[in-house]
């Protein structure tokens, strides 16, 4: 599977990324929804809902090494990673509408639903996630190349987020008509359909270029010994952790933020001003009907959580696909993966922590917070994974020996436990301050809900900030690297 070339064309990197895309769609309802659509629609407590969420997500998380271990032994014609594309693809799905769906049953029956089903689809997940992202890394070998495979997975990706933080709410809305069960439904069916063939598309277009250094012996012991013993994995461990703790609670904690906190009269103003409210008696356009049928307008102040949070999301999700596509690889091609990381991680905090401060009905004021926070973050989203295929490299430049698929499965493994303890964070938290669905929430639980979107995830996310700090791999060091392992393979290859 070694390649001379190590060039990849701009439909293979396209391909490529739509398996992300498809990832995503399951990924961010896991994140921005799960925990909202436990407490509010399946009718679970908060503690007891983020509970599910931490022990799934953390028993889950085991199963992310031993993929590793299976898929860097697996020996097909198409390779290691690609063929657990196709496995997973339907069982992906099919998980996927399982953990969405509400069942009649009694209270202790709902949660042993939910944590079986929730369960399921993190195991799917890790099967399809952790080959996926290994794939990345051995696709090529050249720096550049590698970062514009992150950066084109990472704008569909943004795309795929944009879709379902700014579309979900609405459709479940229209495809509801006041049942909230039955809109729930529908839409997870939707995108579950899109999801397989996103992912059969990349299994289809993508080839692995990379392979293990020839007569590498296989050992379960010294992949665990050389990852353990790899300082930039530990960096990025600690800093996978901690970034999906805070993305996993302030994702959360945003829809109860505006569900209960932001005020409705003042968004619902706000709307009016963007065109996306109906008013009796009015004429409206074309748009105004296109945007009508997918539910982004609202008619009254009952539907204005579903598109004022919408519209919220979306703007977010344009400035991010816009810094994303901009702003990533030129940054890090002047100052290299790690220094553009800490500065726009640090940034990102201090914008998360003003959610604090802002008063609930200045609206604006929110929408603008949001842009500065998602214009920060955006040039490290496609960095991460870059970095992960950097560290694979590193592992096999020390210790002679290639593992990418262990060298992932343990950051997996992370973004799991992350996405475990930060949504666990979040239900433990807002349920302290008492909160209760479906009422107006007392001064005390504002304030819980107003911590789990602002204070505690900036404090998280700067801690992501010191774990960078103790990664090593600058730019002229990752040169380094590169160079001498692609002098060993051009030898091994002449022999």
């Amino acid at each position: 599977m070694n390649s001379k070339s190590q060039k990849v064309s701009f439909g293979e990197k396209v391909g490529y990324s739509l398996g992300d895309g498809s990832a995503n769609l399951i990924f961010q309802m896991m994140m921005m929804f799960q925990l909202f659509f436990y407490t509010d629609v399946f009718g679970i407590k908060a503690t007891a809902a983020g509970m599910i969420l931490l022990v799934a997500r953390l028993f889950d998380a085991f199963v992310d090494p031993m993929v590793g271990i299976l898929s860097d032994r697996t020996n097909t014609r198409w390779g290691k990673y690609r063929p657990w594309l196709l496995w997973t693809a339907i069982p992906f799905a099919v998980f996927f509408i399982l953990a969405f769906s509400t069942p009649d049953l009694g209270e202790r029956a709902k949660i042993l639903y939910a944590g079986v089903t929730y369960i399921l689809l993190m195991s799917i997940y890790s099967f399809n996630n952790t080959p996926y992202s290994s794939l990345g890394g051995v696709m090529t070998s050249d720096i550049k190349e590698r970062t514009s495979i992150s950066s084109i997975r990472f704008v569909t990706a943004t795309i795929a987020t944009f879709i379902v933080q700014g579309l979900t709410l609405p459709l479940v809305s229209k495809f509801g008509q006041g049942d909230a069960q039955k809109g729930w439904s529908s839409t997870i069916l939707l995108f579950a359909v899109v999801v397989v063939v996103l992912m059969l598309i990349t299994f289809l277009t993508t080839k692995e270029r990379i392979s293990p250094p020839v007569n590498q012996k296989t050992s379960v012991k010294q992949d665990f010994k050389d990852i353990i013993s790899n300082k930039p994995w530990k960096a990025m461990f600690a800093l996978t952790l901690f970034l999906f703790i805070t993305l996993a609670m302030w994702g959360s904690s945003m829809s109860y933020y505006f569900n209960y906190v932001v005020d409705k009269d003042a968004l619902f103003n706000f709307l009016r001003h963007f065109g996306l409210v109906s008013d009796a008696g009015q004429t409206y356009g074309v748009l105004h009907g296109f945007l009508k049928a997918f539910g982004l307008i609202a008619s009254d102040n009952s539907q204005v959580f579903a598109v004022g949070f919408s519209l919220f999301n979306m703007i977010g999700q344009i400035i991010t696909l816009l810094g994303v596509i901009f702003l990533s690889g030129w940054l890090s091609g002047i100052f290299g993966k790690r220094n553009v990381f800490v500065v726009c991680l640090a940034l990102t905090a201090v914008f998360t922590s003003l959610f604090f401060v802002v008063p609930s009905d200045n609206i604006i004021l929110i929408f603008i917070i949001n842009i500065l926070k998602s214009l920060a973050y955006a040039p490290t989203i496609p960095l991460l994974w870059a970095m992960m295929g950097d560290v694979a490299d590193h592992s096999e430049w020390v210790n002679h020996r290639r593992a990418t698929g262990f060298v992932f499965a343990g950051i997996v493994f992370a973004l799991k436990a992350g996405l475990g303890v930060g949504g666990a964070i979040c239900g433990a938290i807002i349920d302290a301050f008492g909160f209760i669905p479906h009422t107006v929430q007392t001064a005390n639980s504002i304030v819980g809900i107003k911590l789990t979107s602002s204070l505690i995830p900036a404090t998280t996310f700067t801690i992501g900030v010191i774990a960078l700090l103790f990664y090593p791999i600058s730019k002229s060091f990752n040169e380094k690297i590169q160079a001498e392992l692609s002098s060993r393979r051009a030898k091994a290859d002449q022999k």
